[in-house]
């Protein structure tokens, strides 16, 4: 909208002042502008009721020394098919509500910043990263010289997701929930008596009304017997003299006895951007928690038994994190040099030398590796 004032009586501001423009349409009236009349020194009821006059009446008043002339703005028209004018009325005004540009769970007041955790005791060591998340969702456990027994221990690698809940309630409880079946339980009954500790679990948690799920992937050491269990896509991998073996298999829905049980539980399996899921959301098929989705996700492990040998000389237990980029048999190339003909083993550095390999492959999970020298509960 343009707009112009002319003073009269005052030289300074005439016209013909080289402080203005020259252009006739700038001071000329025009039938497309309104003249504003202000009085100079009082109100008249006339320059109250002239704001929108025509421009018949665009001369102003002696008394009033200003002139203010506002343009019209253009009016956008357009004909209709019988020759009607029609004019282009505004749009309503879009009310877009303000949201916050923060995604996630709130994290648990242990996870706060923690980007690393480590530990190390007599037969492991662990080493714990953050990824591109916040805060660390991993969490793990690691105990012997379990119930009076010496060579009885429990490890654990709980890799949560939407949130760290579920992986830190797995972490406090699925210990003890395990060892209170398997010490009730028959040799031969283990694999039931681990079951049941992973399903005990996953009930306890979802009682407690909280969100999240985890995967899970535990060791439980006895009378010289390794017990591995997993639920979810954290993997356990043995060496046996440098060969590398995987003693679990990842519980995703891209497999295809998963991808038949969910269906057959009224599920759907479908690629999302390369990845296999649940309804379109979740890519583990087992786990503890996932309240959501607990129709199709169970807590349900897979056991694997064997005697400890001399030729086994070390297991690792570890996250996603690691196994999408690093290879079980590069895993166990790396690690057992720390351990096996070492002086000084140093199985700490270990771990870090595997998660440092997999956050240099573009690994932005979080990373959790756990090694375990087996010798120690022969």
């Amino acid at each position: 909208m343009s707009c112009s004032v002319a003073v009269s009586n005052s030289p300074v501001f005439s016209p013909s002042s080289s402080l203005f423009c020259t252009k006739s349409s700038i001071l000329s009236s025009s039938p497309d502008s309104h003249n504003l009349s202000l009085s100079h020194l009082k109100p008249s009821s006339s320059a109250t009721t002239s704001c929108c006059s025509s421009p018949s009446n665009s001369t102003s008043s002696p008394s009033s020394p200003f002139r203010l002339r506002l343009s019209k703005p253009p009016v956008i028209s357009s004909t209709s098919p019988n020759g009607a004018v029609l004019k282009r009325k505004r749009p309503a005004r879009l009310d877009i509500p303000v949201s916050s540009l923060t995604f996630g769970v709130p994290a648990t007041p242990s996870a706060v910043d923690r980007d690393v955790v480590e530990a190390e005791g007599d037969g492991f060591s662990v080493y714990c990263k953050r990824g591109r998340r916040e805060y660390m969702e991993d969490r793990y456990s690691a105990a012997d010289n379990l119930r009076g027994e010496s060579k009885m221990a429990f490890f654990g690698v709980f890799d949560g997701h939407g949130g760290a809940k579920a992986a830190e309630f797995a972490a406090k409880n699925l210990e003890k929930n395990v060892l209170d079946e398997v010490i009730i339980s028959d040799e031969e009954d283990i694999e039931e008596a681990v079951k049941r500790g992973y399903l005990n679990t996953d009930s306890d948690f979802l009682k407690e009304d909280l969100n999240g799920g985890s995967c899970c992937v535990t060791a439980l050491i006895r009378n010289g017997n390794l017990v591995v269990s997993n639920a979810g896509d954290c993997r356990a991998v043995i060496s046996r003299s440098g060969v590398a073996e995987a003693l679990t298999s990842d519980h995703r829905p891209s497999r295809e006895d998963e991808k038949e049980r969910i269906e057959t539980l009224g599920g759907y399996v479908d690629l999302c951007r390369g990845v296999w899921r649940i309804q379109g959301s979740l890519a583990v098929s087992r786990g503890i928690g996932d309240r959501h989705m607990k129709q199709w996700v169970t807590a349900e492990p897979e056991t694997k038994v064997l005697r400890i040998e001399p030729e086994y000389d070390l297991l690792i237990l570890a996250s996603d994190g690691l196994w999408d980029k690093v290879s079980n048999q590069e895993a166990v190339d790396i690690a057992r040099p720390f351990f096996v003909g070492n002086s000084k083993p140093q199985p700490l550095l270990a771990c870090k030398k595997l998660v440092d390999l997999s956050v240099s492959r573009g690994s932005m999970d979080d990373t959790s590796v756990m090694v375990i020298k087996l010798e120690h509960y022969i």
